[in-house]
């Protein structure tokens, strides 16, 4: 069986609910781990192909304002 890294990442997370994605972001994002980046991106693939254009539009924009920050934390 040969699974593509996309395969095996959606295939992992198949009936997760809401918290367990939720916390498998959330970590993936705090840790800033090199390793889970595929799967970040897998998950944005997911949401690009299900979101409509102004969803799109929305998820540019606020990408472009955090890139143009440079590597900055969010402030509160």
């Amino acid at each position: 069986m040969n699974l593509s890294i996309r395969e095996h990442i959606i295939n992992n997370f198949k009936g997760d609910n809401y918290d367990t994605l939720r916390k498998a972001i959330d970590e993936a994002v705090s840790e800033q781990d090199e390793v889970t980046l595929p799967g970040l991106g897998v998950f944005l693939e997911i949401i690009w192909e299900g979101a409509d254009q102004e969803l799109k539009n929305q998820m540019i924009d606020l990408i472009k304002k955090r890139v143009d920050l440079g590597n900055k934390k969010k402030e509160n």
